[in-house]
Formats: structure tokens, sequence, C-alpha cells
């Protein structure tokens, strides 16, 4: 392993989160496999280490979860926490899911989830200065996951809420880790209600579908069993597709010429959706437990330690992609932003779904915007990268 020298990267230094490209350049130089020694982690940043890491499992496991703090707390997850589990039970349990969260389940919501975000945004219409989180993103996730689930919108504000605060964390802080973390008992009442009252949507097919589970049993899902799937869905992507739609109105503001492109030619926005994950993707790095000592760049990491996949720096590898740290809407291209192999994100059509309708809908509005960047706020999570406020000057 190369010396770091006077390289250093630390999630929970919000002093990287600017602008951590600089630093990600450095590793992927100089140190592809960096050690930190203060919070006793590896990580690595080209592409072809992330790509190939996250597609072993039997190496890099996600039975201790995805964030480096909580492979660190122990911390145990009940049965069905696909995001805590491994093949082969995590194919069970992640067909079961996939069989009612499918592509022509999501695409039937597009009405409701472009609806919704009309009436958001015709809210600021008159104004000529608004704060696009507080307009839309921050709402828009949980009300296209209330969609899919059937929560009524009463309750969703304040799910979005309990699972935001679990993510956020004060400057060089960790998340704090509980037996609670995911918030299961949220859903627990409505589960109950739900039992009685079944409509067309997500949970109810839950409680319907039979499956063959690791016994070899033929059986439905249990309430509990049903409770963490629901804490999963709604909880993995309310966070990040928020700040997708935060980096919509940065990064295009910050690009207009390729924003003059995606309001002459729109066809080309399902494409520029996929090149704002990649240039500015919401969750930056992915942790992985190491079952087993592994050579990584010469160098063996020992069974036990926790290995960071940057994702971000990955998705900015020149070995990869041609003048990566241009934006350009374009571009063809496969980022590591949803993962790889079993692990990769069952939320993907959903987020792309809603990155979309957003776009489509603000550059139907404003084809032209400014961002007041001496009162924009990043968020502080040592997970997800975005924007806690971002006022956009409109006109």
């Amino acid at each position: 392993m190369s010396s770091a020298g006077d390289i250093r990267w630390d999630p929970y230094n919000y002093s990287f989160a600017d602008d951590p490209y600089p630093t990600y350049a450095r590793l992927r130089e100089e140190v592809p496999l960096y050690y930190n020694e203060e919070h006793d982690f590896y990580a690595v940043s080209r592409y072809t280490d992330c790509q190939k890491g996250l597609g072993d499992w039997e190496t890099y496991s996600s039975a201790r979860g995805g964030i480096l703090e909580l492979i660190k707390s122990g911390f145990v997850a009940p049965p069905g926490t696909l995001i805590f589990e491994d093949p082969p039970v995590h194919d069970i349990h992640r067909k079961l899911l996939a069989r009612v969260f499918t592509p022509r389940r999501v695409a039937t919501l597009e009405p409701q989830v472009r609806a919704f975000c009309a009436r958001a945004l015709d809210t600021v219409a008159d104004e000529d200065r608004f704060d696009l989180v507080q307009a839309l993103s921050i709402d828009m996730p949980m009300r296209v996951i209330g969609m899919l689930l059937g929560i009524p919108e009463s309750d969703q504000e304040a799910i979005r809420d309990s699972g935001n605060e679990r993510l956020r964390t004060e400057k060089g802080g960790k998340m704090e880790i509980s037996g609670d973390d995911f918030g299961f008992e949220a859903f627990r009442e409505y589960i109950t209600w739900r039992k009685d009252n079944p409509s067309d949507d997500l949970m109810t097919e839950l409680m319907n579908a039979e499956f063959e589970d690791e016994n070899g049993v033929r059986r439905t899902l249990t309430d509990d069993e049903i409770l963490v799937y629901c804490t999963v869905v709604a909880g993995a992507g309310n966070e990040t597709t928020g700040r997708l739609i935060g980096w919509i109105g940065a990064v295009l503001a910050r690009h207009p010429e390729q924003r003059r492109i995606l309001v002459e030619e729109p066809a080309l926005i399902p494409g520029a959706i996929e090149e704002i994950l990649r240039f500015e993707p919401t969750g930056p790095f992915i942790a992985r437990y190491v079952t087993k000592d592994t050579e990584v760049h010469g160098q063996t990491v020992p069974e036990g330690s926790a290995m960071m996949f940057l994702v971000a720096a990955a998705n900015r590898d020149p070995r990869r992609f041609d003048n990566p740290d241009r934006f350009d809407v374009r571009r063809v291209n496969q980022t590591l932003t949803f993962g790889v192999g079993a692990h990769y994100c069952l939320g993907a059509a959903l987020a792309r779904l809603e990155g979309r309708v957003a776009m489509e809908e603000i550059l139907r509005r404003w084809p032209e915007w400014d961002v007041d960047w001496d009162n924009t706020k990043l968020a502080q999570t040592s997970t997800v990268r975005g924007w806690e406020t971002l006022p956009l000057i409109v006109r």
C-alpha cells in the first residue's frame, strides 16, 4: 500500500463535503488502497476496484450493513432486512420484494408523481426565488413511497422526519446507533389496520404473497416481517432521492449550457438524470465488512476490517470515463451509484422516475435560474451528501 503521506479522507469531517473531488482524485492516483487509522477502515476509489468489490459479497459482506458506524457497532438487524443480508437468504427475501416492486408498478405511479410534483411547484410559480428543497425535494420521495405502500398522507411526514433524523449527524460526528435505528415500530399500527382494509398497494401484496422460505416452508410473511419490509422500502430511498432533486437544481445552475440543451431537447432528460447520478451521487460511499484476509493492490486487508467503496470517486475515474469532471448530458454511462450485483438498489427505477419527472416539471416552468450560493447549506450526514437548503433565483 502506498504511503498516504499528506492525503487524508475522513467521512466524518465536514470540510470534505463541500468539494471532495480533489481528495478523491489524489486517492485514486496515489493511494488506491487507503487506510484511515483514526477510524480504522480501508477505502478503495478506482472504478474497477469498487465494481469488483461491491459485486463480491462473499468477501465484502452486507451482513453488518452498508454504513461504517453500523459495521463498527455490531448492530443486529431483524431477519428480512435486505440491506443486512447476503445470499442465499438475501436472494429469497429480495425476490419476494421484487415480485411486488416491479417496473410495471413503478411506471403506473407516474401520473400521481407528476401531479404531486406539479402541485408543489405551482405553489411557488409566482415567486422570483424559492428554496427547492422546501418546495419539492424534502416531501416528494416520501409522498411517492406513500403512494407505493398505501401510507396515508397524514402519516407520511412523521415517517420521513424519523428516517432523516437517524441519518443526521453533527459536524465531525457519527450516527448514533440504537436498537430502533430503522424505526420499525412506525408501521405496526398501520399494518394491523391494512389487514382489515386491503387495497391496491405494495403492503397489501406483501401480506398476500406466498413464497418458500430458507427452510423450504411455503408460507406468507408474518406481521413482523412485513414491518421490516415496509421500513426498508420507506427508508432506503427517502433521503437519497430527495438529495437527487436538490442536485438537479444545483448542477444545472452551474452548467447553464447543458441546461439549455435539455430545454431544447427534453428527450435527453433520462440520460441527464444518469449523468447527475454519476457526477454528484447522493450516496457517495458504501461500506462493507471484510469476511477474510484479502489482497488489494499488493497489500493484505485483514478479516474483520471495514472497507469503504468510494463510488463518488469511482464515478469520476478517468480510466472508465472520458473527461470525467465534465458534466455532459449527452454522455452514455454506467455508474456505480446504485451499487452492483446482488445488492443493486431495488428502488433504482423509482428514483429515476422521480428525478426525471422533477427535472421535466422544473425545466417546463423555469428554463433558467441561478442559485443564491451564499445562503445554501449542505446537509450534514456521514452517509448522504446533498442540499439542506438550495434557494433558487428564477426568471
